[in-house]
């Protein structure tokens, strides 16, 4: 029966493959929304020939690509061609850019503790902030190319098949996006997060710091070369000082107590909802953080100012008490 077959089997990493694909979880959630809906409708001609698994990613792969006819790639501001940018100077922002959106652990079937270790690592990889924002920088048939042959691991014939053209030509495309992805340096493996003993305690001196508001020992956690950067703001930032110059200058906190941080899961990452201290003494959602661990320091932190992500990632309207 279709509903048996079209049920929710299937859905986490049809997401994972619409958001890989756009960048954003918004869109994500329509397209699959859509893929489902050509699926039910076209079931009566499915024969078999590949699995439904293959079949959904088909129809997913063709509704993406519609859907990006037309748009603007997703960056992330690193990926704007700019170099860093002043800690002490003015914040430039630009709410026109369709930003890189983070996704939730769970959405994209990362979450830990669910499905097979192995598998899930592998698709951890592939939902790694810095690889989505890479596939960004293709165009997206050259995209779906990759995602079909690398991700999804399907036959260099199969991609052939299923956009009309020749095997020589997959390889091609394949080729030109592998190279791409090497020059921003993001692909999966380059993305990879070490499994450190000092993780838990990292993370826990990183959130002390920012609740403490303790400028000095935020600095210390970060690598020598780390980046910040915070979208819809355009600069980005390197390096621990500079990181810590622009916290001190532009971040609303004054003492400790006005940020408070509630831990989740982005991308494969470990990330935080920030919340600010506001005048009447409720902390309300500020930015969405999502780091990057070289296993000793924090090397990279995206901080999303999106304040709609909150309700994405289930985390709470306001912290009271």
């Amino acid at each position: 029966m279709p509903e048996e077959v079209l049920g929710d089997r299937y859905r986490a990493e049809i997401f994972a493959h619409c958001y890989r694909m756009t960048g954003s979880v918004h869109d994500a959630e329509d397209l699959v929304q859509e893929t489902y809906l050509r699926a039910w409708r076209a079931f009566h001609t499915y024969e078999a020939r590949s699995s439904v698994r293959t079949w959904l990613h088909r129809i997913a792969t063709n509704v993406c690509l519609t859907a990006l006819q037309g748009r603007q790639r997703r960056p992330l501001p690193t990926g704007l061609g700019a170099g860093p940018s002043d800690p002490r100077g003015e914040l430039a922002e630009d709410a026109e850019v369709p930003w890189l959106e983070p996704a939730p652990d769970a959405v994209v079937g990362v979450a830990p503790g669910v499905g097979d270790p192995a598998g899930v690592v592998a698709a951890r990889e592939s939902v790694r902030l810095a690889f989505v924002a890479a596939l960004q920088h293709l165009p997206p048939r050259q995209r779906a190319v990759l995602l079909l042959r690398d991700v999804l691991a399907w036959r260099a014939a199969e991609v052939a098949a299923h956009f009309g053209t020749t095997v020589a030509a997959v390889n091609s495309s394949l080729q030109r996006a592998r190279a791409q992805l090497a020059q921003l340096d993001a692909s999966p493996e380059t993305t990879r997060e070490p499994d450190s003993p000092q993780l838990r305690v990292l993370l826990d001196r990183y959130v002390a710091a920012f609740e403490r508001y303790d400028v000095g020992g935020m600095v210390e956690l970060f690598s020598a070369d780390a980046v910040w950067e915070m979208p819809p703001f355009t600069g980005w930032y390197r390096g621990a000082q500079a990181i810590g110059d622009l916290i001190a200058t532009n971040c609303p906190a004054s003492r400790a107590g006005d940020m408070r941080m509630v831990p989740t899961r982005a991308n494969g990452q470990p990330a935080y909802g920030l919340y600010m201290r506001e005048a009447d003494g409720v902390h309300r959602p500020f930015q969405l953080q999502v780091l990057q661990l070289d296993g000793r320091r924090v090397s990279r932190v995206s901080a999303f100012f999106d304040t709609r992500l909150f309700t994405v990632f289930g985390l709470p309207e306001d912290l009271r008490g």
